[in-house]
């Protein structure tokens, strides 16, 4: 594990940039960039164009560790180089930026209240190559509707399962259960939520990943556990504003959006507009996370 590196995501200042749409979420995140699926044929088309854009975000002079901890990665982003570098290289050596990557291979259909994650097929060598191109860490998905305490323990079960698998390779993890903030059962899902991972904390240091609670300041006590290296949010449908208002309450909870992040960039934008429009959605997230 490099110890700068390590510092920088336990005490800088900044937020953390999910750029980490799969290939079910590539085509709507293409088309909030103004690019529609009649303009591709093929996936090899649809990640070509993401990286595309994923690269004008990542060399862009808005984007840099001045307020960006780190970046979320897709596993093909992370097999990718940016301007001549494998992308986790150019994302440290030029941006001082933190690289991890997206590991789960997506939701199972709902049960119970919950979308556990389909069994990982591939994690060893996704990690071993993750740790030979200078990734620090990684992250996982689930997602919460319901407040059955089985049913979310059994999707921490799962996340802190593969976590002990991904500490073993040296990396550190993201767990992110999300809890959907469209649930009738938000508050009530978010209360054994933070009773379980409590329980599941263990000797090594991990990262959260949480839907922004309800309760202001709901998850003090995760953020200021020993053994949670930081507590970074989702945006999970807020648009950026809202996302931002309900993030700044929450103090020492910093953000790592996706969709909020990237609102109002378009492809058919000069790079003056496009910078423009990214530092301001920057500058916004980082005072949200700066509390």
């Amino acid at each position: 594990m490099d110890e700068q590196q390590r510092a920088k995501i336990a005490s800088g200042r900044g937020f953390v940039a999910a750029l980490d749409q799969s290939g079910g979420s590539t085509p709507k995140a293409l088309e909030h960039y103004g690019v529609a699926e009649s303009q591709y044929a093929t996936d090899a088309e649809m990640f070509d164009l993401m990286h595309e854009f994923r690269s004008r975000i990542i060399t862009s002079p808005a984007f840099t560790g001045e307020r960006i901890l780190a970046a979320i990665l897709f596993e093909q982003t992370m097999d990718r180089d940016v301007a001549g570098l494998a992308t986790p290289a150019y994302l440290w050596q030029h941006k001082q930026i933190v690289p991890f990557v997206k590991v789960d291979e997506g939701l199972a259909e709902e049960h119970d209240g919950v979308r556990l994650m389909k069994p990982f097929t591939r994690l060893d060598d996704l990690l071993a190559r993750a740790a030979g191109r200078g990734v620090f860490g990684t992250k996982m998905r689930s997602v919460i509707t319901g407040a059955a305490p089985a049913a979310i323990g059994a999707v921490l079960d799962q996340q802190f399962g593969y976590a002990e698998r991904i500490l073993d390779a040296g990396l550190v993890p993201i767990i992110e259960p999300e809890v959907d903030i469209h649930s009738p059962d938000k508050a009530a899902a978010e209360q054994v939520l933070r009773r379980g991972i409590l329980e599941r904390l263990g000797r090594r240091p991990v990262m959260l990943k949480l839907t922004i609670p309800d309760e202001d300041d709901f998850y003090a006590e995760l953020i200021g556990h020993p053994q949670v290296l930081r507590v970074v949010a989702l945006s999970g449908g807020y648009s950026q504003e809202e996302a931002d208002e309900r993030l700044a309450r929450n103090h020492g909870l910093i953000a790592s959006f996706s969709r909020a992040l990237t609102e109002g960039l378009r492809r058919d934008q000069s790079d003056d507009d496009f910078n423009g429009a990214l530092d301001r959605s920057i500058a916004a997230i980082y005072r949200a996370s700066t509390t």
